[in-house]
């Protein structure tokens, strides 16, 4: 006769610190930073508070660890990409928006996003270190990228600490639209590579159509002496 089942918790009471961030992070996604409580990370990992608290002394410190493991180390594997990459900066521009989108927008991770947008002002402390982990790391990615291009020629001059927010703001409105606006607007579909091509072609090319040369202009009247 086989043994019967052990209960889930005993089973797993050596849970790896990977179990336990991808439990946390269902649910903060799902509930929030405020609503979620250890007791239920740990039951929805199978082990017991003890045992979490063996590895993340307060959701705090839990919460960071979900920060750097699913966001905080991208910016690390896109700095390591960058630093050897060979194609136009334009190129380098719409392969960051296009792999954050992939690694980060894409995934579960991007709820951290939508949750630090609704309650970084009740938790001080998680809004400094995400703008430490993450803001801050993003925003000197992004202005390397821009800085590039202006460096090479390829972009005229810019307010860098200005322009990069220009690539920001449409990635958070794709995080807001797959956590807030787009369930409720059944009738708008939005394709965030479609979206993104078209971010980046606004971008680099304004919405001005260009002005014709002068050889192409048609003759007009001579000149009023």
């Amino acid at each position: 006769m086989e043994p019967a089942a052990r209960p889930k918790r005993e089973r797993r009471k050596e849970a790896r610190p990977g179990e336990l961030l991808e439990a946390a992070l269902d649910l903060f996604v799902e509930k929030g930073f405020a609503a979620t409580r250890v007791e239920e990370v740990a039951a929805h990992a199978g082990v017991s508070k003890g045992t979490l608290f063996l590895y993340f002394p307060s959701k705090e410190e839990l919460f960071k660890a979900v920060v750097r493991d699913t966001i905080g180390n991208r910016l690390v594997e896109w700095n390591s990409e960058f630093e050897s990459f060979s194609g136009t900066s334009a190129e380098m521009l719409r392969h960051a928006m296009t792999a954050w989108w992939d690694r980060v927008g894409a995934t579960k991770a991007s709820g951290i996003t939508k949750l630090m947008m609704s309650e970084a002002g009740n938790f001080p402390e998680i809004a400094q270190f995400y703008q430490q982990e993450v803001m801050r790391p993003g925003r000197e990615l992004i202005r390397s990228i821009l800085a590039r291009g202006v460096a090479t020629g390829e972009f005229r001059p810019l307010n860098l600490d200005y322009a990069v927010f220009s690539v920001i703001a449409p990635m958070n409105f794709l995080i807001m639209w797959k956590h807030s606006i787009g369930p409720c607007a059944p009738d708008v579909t939005i394709d965030p590579h479609t979206y993104i091509d078209s971010q980046i072609d606004v971008m680099l090319h304004g919405v001005l159509a260009p002005s014709p040369s002068p050889a192409a202009r048609p003759p007009g009247p001579p000149p009023k002496k």
